[in-house]
């Protein structure tokens, strides 16, 4: 499992790099069909990853990949969710909240995720199953795997706090995120919003920044696997809205229905 993480961790490196590059340029944006914005850079660090894990002989699942057909899908045990470049419209805005994200799924379930900020070279990781998750922020776009458990800090998730941080969307926000943060206070917490883009959501929870990230907006399963993996290492659950059970992946459907992580 170690050699699949040290794998992703140089993909999403990879990624970022090709990521900086239009970054740093004048660059277009288009739209796809459901509106949501693409840009070079997308394509560029897909093609990048792509050509990291196809070397695995797992499949992958990826928002800029033409999606595999179910009845084909289903019978994957194991596989690669990637979303190359989280954030875009972070990444429009230029204000460096966007993120590479790359998890492994076995068993509908994430293992292990990848969390990449080109803008700050910060590197978030986990192993599920060794209930650890790390963070370190790189002098370069590189990491050698020799340093994969030895040059960055294991993080955690607070345990108590008088102010409830309530981790909310950047760019997506909705009437019944509104109405749970009201519900907190009603119980007569101290209450502190706090704004992020992309999957640094989930890094925040992991690495004791905010208590709670209640998703009441659409997001995809490329938008949460690795974040997901990330916040299970640590002990943190995430929730569909019911509290019954946790997010699935590689679902007929890959939208995600409302979440809660905390």
């Amino acid at each position: 499992m170690k050699k699949l993480l040290a794998i992703a961790i140089k993909a999403a490196i990879e990624a970022g790099i090709e990521i900086m590059k239009v970054y740093t340029e004048d660059f277009k944006v288009e739209l796809k069909s459901d509106n949501s914005p693409i840009t070079i850079a997308d394509q560029n660090a897909n093609s990048v990853i792509n050509a990291y894990l196809i070397k695995t002989d797992i499949p992958i699942i990826s928002e800029e990949n033409k999606q595999v057909d179910f009845l084909e899908r289903k019978n994957w045990e194991t596989c690669w969710i990637v979303d190359p470049l989280d954030g875009t419209k972070e990444f429009v805005k230029r204000n460096g909240e966007f993120t590479v994200n790359i998890a492994l799924i076995h068993k509908n379930k994430p293992v292990l995720g990848v969390i990449y900020v080109p803008v700050t070279k910060t590197l978030y990781y986990s192993l599920v199953e060794a209930q650890k998750s790390y963070k370190t922020v790189l002098q370069q776009h590189y990491f050698s795997e020799e340093n994969l458990m030895n040059v960055a800090d294991e993080i955690h998730p607070s345990k108590n706090s008088s102010i409830i941080k309530v981790v909310g969307s950047r760019s997506h926000n909705s009437a019944e995120t509104t109405a749970f943060i009201e519900s907190i206070k009603a119980a007569e917490k101290k209450v502190e919003i706090v704004a992020k883009g992309s999957s640094l959501k989930f890094c925040l929870l992991a690495e004791g920044k905010a208590q709670v990230y209640p998703r009441f907006a659409p997001t995809m399963e490329w938008d949460t696997a690795a974040g997901h993996a990330i916040c299970n290492a640590v002990g943190l659950k995430v929730m569909q809205a019911t509290g019954k059970e946790e997010l699935q992946y590689n679902k007929q459907n890959l939208l995600n229905p409302y979440f809660k992580v905390q």
